[in-house]
């Protein structure tokens, strides 16, 4: 049989669905930090201030990178597209330099506590398991 043609199984719908929804919950995350006004900024502690305010633009873009792509590759799931594997692969990049920059280059872990670390660490491996879905998804021919 040729690659889209096997019906994937029902798991594989509710694992995308469940992607889908848990990389629009990022995309609202990245507007929200992307977008939030100064006045609200002017009123939160000053190291979240000095934070988000010395977050350069390139860790901005990986953190876009990585929640749009991971939205557009759970959509790509969801409609049977072998192009899912690599625009996963490519938000999983953004998720690496995103993560590389919180963890090394910024103070986030003094701003949040070690409690900070539980969301990216998920992030991390959400981001390898849904690789790992598209890929087996292309193997076993779900994806064309």
């Amino acid at each position: 049989m040729t690659n889209g043609s096997v019906k994937p199984p029902t798991w594989f719908w509710v694992v995308s669905v469940i992607a889908l929804i848990w990389n629009l919950m990022g995309v609202g995350a990245y507007l929200s930090q992307a977008y939030t006004p100064d006045d609200v900024i002017a009123q939160m502690e000053q190291a979240m201030q000095d934070l988000i305010n010395q977050t350069p633009a390139w860790a901005t873009a990986a953190f876009a990178i990585a929640v749009w792509g991971g939205a557009l590759g759970s959509l790509l799931l969801l409609l049977r597209k072998g192009l899912a594997y690599i625009v996963l692969i490519i938000s999983f990049l953004g998720i690496v330099v995103q993560m590389f920059y919180n963890f090394f280059m910024s103070n986030s872990m003094e701003v949040y506590g070690p409690g900070g670390a539980v969301m990216p660490i998920m992030v991390l491996l959400i981001g390898i398991g849904l690789i790992f879905l598209a890929k087996k998804g292309k193997s076993a021919g779900w994806l064309s």
